[in-house]
């Protein structure tokens, strides 16, 4: 059997035939209205999708009155042939779903108030071989409509309130043939394999404890075979292992008592339906559940678990440790349909990133990177993964790649809206079992080519405008794209210190309790010698008492002359008036060097400042002993040396720091010095872009163009040096 995506857009609905160039189903007409949504059986074999009502006009001017409403539909077909098999006229049809044999398809439509106040049974099922009705139901709520069929269709279960009814598929029109009242029922999960059970879970309520219990299907009325009780469990999810065997809850608190998580308190429990073994699943870091599978051997599944970078595990059935995939930015694990390789990747707030492990020899086989991810899934022959961007969550670069387990992406189909996506399913005995060796990979198709090349030129035309040097520095016109970087790492490689240690940055310090990745190697900011407002220093004796120095200008005298004190008894005497006294009061401050301040002036920080100046003009004379109550500790103004000179018995707590940019600092390279120690910056980046290389990341283009460029800079370098 091919393997065969099906899509789902608002404009269109279509299959999709296998490799290598993937074209549609032949015979398949995507129908004239956007489809509600589409349904495989189990088995692969039936194929359904659901209408909704359109008004079709049957004039040439489309007026209300002409308006012909045409009925929504549920279509039934053949999947490989793409034959139709029935057409059913019901409306308002939202969800959709086969028996495991494909017998019966149940429709769920929303719950409405009928005008003669009958009960809406808005949830029905239908033989697909005759398109009969068998039998209704009311189900309200959307989340959990589905009716639980046994893998034989034997029996069939629903949830209504807390009691757990029982029927028989081949004997709808008896009801209700057995019955489970469980008080405080939330959820239920019916089991595989061939002696099936019900694994029912009770939510936390007024104190009293959560619980799952599980029961034997044929044996409802007797005690159950296991159960166990545990606080903090709001809600939970259900999964069963392939034969039916053990059962995996993840609970799930509203709120976090600790106030570590937005999502609430985690927990993870393993029961066997035997009752020989029970136990709460041990983890060994902090933080929620992500996510976790079965193996489809029933016997082992993995775990990724923990604050970002989130860990990733595998257990036995008796939750014993069997590797460990280290840390990293996941949030998803799968198993394909053999077992034999595991996918863990990150989606949604993460980077897209899938790695790809051996389970025999637990090495990495490969990894890729498809950002933007809202469905990942693998193919039923476990050789291809599917990953999807899908609508509403995104509505630009919908589609569905194809990737082949080997790592190469063989596929690309993009679709404006695209709401779903699926393979066609298949059971692992029609497929061909996976080899012992890593299959090849086929050929891409004609889309992956036009793909790449589209991708290759918008990089190209956002990473340089303008042009760039031979050398691959760029240009002044050059504009560099990517993640943000702080002004002290741009135009380099991503030091160590800003990297999180599962990407090859520095590792946490001992003896330190901070997580990796919360900033704890981060280095300690600059701070120069003028405090911030509101920190010890500002005010009155401190910003407001330290000399203003213009970046690019002479450094101001200090030999007490006229003309420096007159411009500040000017600034003085301009604030010390009223609007109207201004240009009069600052005229007489200039033409009298002698004049004392004024004494009604707003601040009395103003005197102590203009005190500290005055003392600081005058010659010899130490700080803070000139006149007006001076207190002497002025934040020293930073890289002017005569001021930290003067200030030496400064109390500030701030630490004197030379400005680099200050006039005078790198007056002292020549021009020569300064292009050697430029390039030898250049050098070092290219370093740092080649480790960067060696360890598989994928550089840009302007970043390659630097590593191309190293010759000529280390040319140009011994030609300076020589």
């Amino acid at each position: 059997m091919p393997t065969i995506p099906a899509v789902r857009a608002q404009k269109s609905l279509g299959l999709v035939s296998g490799s290598p160039e993937y074209p549609a189903v032949p015979g398949f007409e995507s129908p004239d209205v956007a489809a509600r949504t589409y349904v495989y059986s189990a088995d692969g074999r039936l194929y359904a999708y659901a209408l909704p009502t359109v008004y079709a006009p049957h004039t040439p001017i489309v007026i209300l009155q002409s308006l012909t409403p045409i009925p929504s539909r549920v279509r039934i077909f053949q999947a490989e042939s793409a034959q139709l098999l029935q057409e059913l006229a019901l409306p308002n049809i939202i969800e959709l779903d086969f028996s495991p044999r494909g017998t019966y398809l149940s429709t769920w439509e929303r719950h409405a108030k009928l005008e003669d106040g009958a009960q809406h049974k808005n949830l029905r099922v239908f033989s697909v071989s005759t398109g009969d009705e068998l039998i209704s139901f009311t189900q309200k709520a959307q989340e959990g409509w589905q009716i639980q069929y046994t893998i034989s269709e034997s029996h069939a279960i629903r949830l209504v309130s807390s009691e757990v009814q029982v029927f028989r598929p081949a004997e709808w029109s008896k009801g209700i043939v057995d019955k489970l009242k469980v008080e405080g029922a939330t959820s239920v999960a019916l089991s595989p394999g061939l002696n099936p059970s019900v694994a029912v879970f009770v939510a936390e309520k007024k104190g009293a404890p959560a619980s799952i219990r599980v029961y034997g299907l044929l044996t409802l009325a007797g005690a159950p075979t296991c159960q166990k009780t545990f606080f903090k469990a709001d809600r939970a999810q259900i999964k069963w292992n392939t034969l039916g065997t053990q059962v995996l809850l993840l609970t799930q608190t509203e709120v976090d008592n600790s106030n570590k998580s937005y999502y609430g308190e985690t927990g993870l429990y393993l029961l066997s339906a035997a009752g020989n073994f029970d136990c709460r699943v041990t983890l060994d870091k902090e933080g929620p559940i992500h996510d976790f599978a079965w193996s489809p051997n029933s016997k082992e599944f993995g775990v990724v678990y923990g604050y970002m970078p989130a860990k990733t595990m595998l257990f036995d059935q008796r939750v014993r440790s069997l590797h460990d995939f280290g840390p990293g930015p996941h949030n998803f694990i799968s198993f394909n349909p053999h077992g034999r390789l595991i996918l863990i990747a990150g989606f949604g707030n993460l980077a897209g990133k899938l790695s790809l492990y051996d389970r025999r020899t637990l090495t990495k086989v490969t990894s890729l990177e498809a950002p933007n991810t809202s469905l990942c899934e693998w193919s039923p022959d476990g050789r291809y993964i599917m990953t999807a961007t899908l609508s509403p969550r995104l509505r630009v670069d919908n589609g569905i790649k194809i990737w082949h387990c080997s790592g190469r992406l063989v596929h690309v189909q993009l679709t404006e809206e695209l709401y779903q996506a699926s393979w066609r399913p298949a059971s692992v005995d029609s497929v061909p079992a996976f080899p012992p060796q890593m299959p090849p990979a086929p050929t891409p198709s004609g889309a992956v080519l036009a793909y790449e090349a589209a991708q290759t030129k918008k990089s190209s035309a956002a990473g340089t405008i303008g042009g760039s040097t031979p050398g691959g520095g760029g240009s002044a016109g050059e504009k560099k794209v990517g993640a943000y970087r702080p002004p002290g790492a741009r135009g380099l490689a991503t030091p160590a210190i800003f990297k999180r240690e599962d990407e090859g940055g520095l590792p946490t310090p001992s003896g330190s309790h901070s997580n990796p990745g919360s900033g704890a190697n981060t280095p300690t900011r600059y701070r120069g010698g003028t405090p911030v407002p509101g920190a010890p220093g500002y005010g009155a004796n401190g910003r407001e008492g330290q000399r203003r120095h213009v970046p690019g200008a002479p450094p101001s005298s200090n030999n007490g002359n006229g003309n420096g004190n007159g411009g500040q008894q000017h600034q003085q005497n301009g604030e010390g008036k009223k609007k109207r006294k201004v240009k009069k009061d600052a005229g007489a401050g200039a033409g009298n060097e002698d004049e004392d301040p004024p004494v009604n002036s707003r601040k009395a920080g103003k005197k102590n400042a203009n005190s500290n100046l005055n003392a600081n003009s005058n010659a010899g004379a130490p700080s803070g002993s000139g006149g007006g109550g001076g207190s002497g500790n002025a934040t020293p103004v930073v890289g002017d040396p005569a001021v930290a000179a003067s200030a030496s018995s400064s109390a500030s707590p701030f630490p004197i720091v030379e400005d680099a940019s200050a006039p005078g600092v790198q007056d002292g390279l020549d021009a020569v010095a300064k292009k050697v120690r430029n390039l030898n910056k250049k050098l070092k980046a290219i370093d740092e872009l080649k480790e960067k290389q060696k360890r598989g990341e994928r550089l840009e283009a302007t970043q390659l163009r630097k590593i191309e460029g190293e010759a000529e800079i280390k040319k140009e370098l011994a030609g300076l040096q020589g």
